[in-house]
């Protein structure tokens, strides 16, 4: 067995939140664009967004029913309501023109402003019409300031909204809105190369063969990164061979902000992925006969995915080198996961079993690109739950399960998905959590606390 043979086995495993600390290290938020508020929702903004005026900026009725001087009205009761002289009323969008004069009311709908003068909005249920509208009787006496929102009550003026980083789910859109933010602020989303390897991978619209089998991972990892913000650009599959792969992967990285591949990372003889990540780039000039996508696609390109990249305007630099930093996690499915920096850009190498690459994608790869769009806290925030069944097969690290997340009476369990083999697809679909069993060799028993992160899948 030579020096490569010998190296090729010789990897040193680093645990998950070491692999996480050192990919994060290496990226920082991507450019700011401007979008339309219609289309921002789901992006991350940029930029603080504080209030430039108070909400409600005027004082606003909270009730239909009667604007009064509460002075007025301090004597009422059911047995002898105060009578008001009732001179118009309010609708929201309208404001009354002259200030309220003693003895009288207007009445008023909810979020209507309240009248110069008035102290006081009286609910149709504690009055009393008299004369066709003309009169109302007050059969409450009510307190000064009842059902009147003051100016600022609920936003004051200068008051940080939406800090930067965070994504535009429906409230912050009602936020955005109500500011005019008709264009916002927003990161760019992070560009994502995919690469499938394998020779035995046919594109998802070929017809089977004995021996191969179509590309499941390249769609699955295109919908992960659409669902964390990303685009997902689909490059084909790679085939087994170092210096092709390594040629296309090299003309990627210059279109894209980062590459992920499937397969091939494995110590297998025919593994181009782990070669890559042992010894680097070949520093070399890119040109067509490299590989490099552009042109006529390959056999097995997948066109249809995704977009494809065009071919580099110069195509007569030389690629980096790239240094590893990984290439092997202390963790069950998926320990051949491998990363390594060619320049200023991440190559990660997720495994090739279905199971072990959904998991690898969401550990290492979503916080990526949730730390491009500027999230502050691109980690998943996790949980314990009880294991709602025994899952006593040990492991030398730790494993992260595919699981269901369950309600019982109030107490969130966590149910280990059958099916769980990192080669078996099946319960991906069902996912919404990861559970994580401690390294050890009794694995963990029913009841047991486990630590849970949650998943952005599943239906409620």
């Amino acid at each position: 067995m030579d020096g490569t043979e010998r190296s090729r086995f010789a990897r040193k495993a680093i645990r998950v939140a070491e692999a996480q600390r050192l990919l994060l290290a290496r990226v920082r938020p991507l450019a700011a664009e401007t979008v339309p508020l219609a289309a921002s929702y789901g992006r991350r903004l940029a930029a603080d967004v504080a209030a430039d005026r108070p909400v409600p900026h005027f004082a606003r009725s909270g009730m239909d029913g009667y604007a009064v001087r509460h002075e007025d009205a301090a004597a009422a009761s059911p047995q002898q309501p105060a009578a008001l002289r009732v001179v118009g009323d309010v609708p929201a969008g309208r404001v009354w023109p002259h200030p309220l004069a003693p003895g009288t009311a207007v009445r008023i709908m909810t979020g209507a402003a309240v009248p110069e003068g008035a102290t006081a909005v009286v609910m149709l249920e504690q009055t009393e019409e008299l004369e066709r509208g003309a009169r109302v009787l007050i059969k409450q006496p009510p307190a000064a300031g009842q059902h009147i929102a003051p100016v600022g009550d609920e936003i004051a003026a200068g008051q940080r909204l939406i800090a930067s980083g965070a994504r535009i789910g429906p409230g912050q859109a009602a936020l955005l809105a109500t500011f005019g933010c008709a264009a916002v602020c927003v990161y760019s989303r992070p560009r994502v190369g995919i690469f499938a390897t394998g020779s035995e991978l046919l594109p998802v619209e070929a017809e089977l063969a004995p021996g191969r089998i179509r590309n499941s991972n390249g769609p699955m990892l295109a919908a992960q990164v659409e669902r964390a913000g990303g685009v997902p650009v689909w490059l084909g599959i790679l085939p087994d061979d170092a210096a092709e792969a390594q040629a296309r992967i090299a003309a990627a990285l210059a279109h894209t902000d980062l590459v992920v591949t499937t397969g091939g990372v494995s110590v297998g003889d025919y593994d181009a992925m782990a070669s890559l990540f042992r010894q680097g780039l070949a520093q070399g000039r890119a040109g067509r006969g490299a590989g490099l996508l552009g042109g006529q696609p390959q056999e097995g390109s997948g066109i249809g995915m995704g977009s494809m990249l065009s071919e580099p305007a110069d195509k007569s630099d030389a690629e980096p080198l790239c240094a590893t930093l990984f290439n092997k996690l202390a963790l069950r499915p998926g320990s051949p996961t491998s990363a390594a920096i060619a320049g200023r850009k991440l190559i990660v190498g997720l495994s090739g079993n279905p199971g072990a690459c959904f998991v690898g994608f969401e550990l290492l790869v979503r916080p990526l690109l949730l730390r491009m769009q500027g999230a502050a806290e691109p980690l998943p925030r996790t949980f314990r739950a009880a294991l709602t069944d025994d899952f006593v097969k040990g492991s030398p690290h730790d494993r992260y399960l595919r699981a269901k997340l369950e309600l019982d009476d109030g107490i969130v369990r966590v149910r280990p998905l059958g099916f769980a083999k990192s080669g078996m697809m099946v319960s991906i679909q069902d996912a919404d959590a990861l559970a994580v069993i401690p390294a050890g060799s009794r694995g963990a028993a029913q009841g047991e606390l486990v630590e849970v992160i949650p998943l952005a899948y599943g239906e409620p």
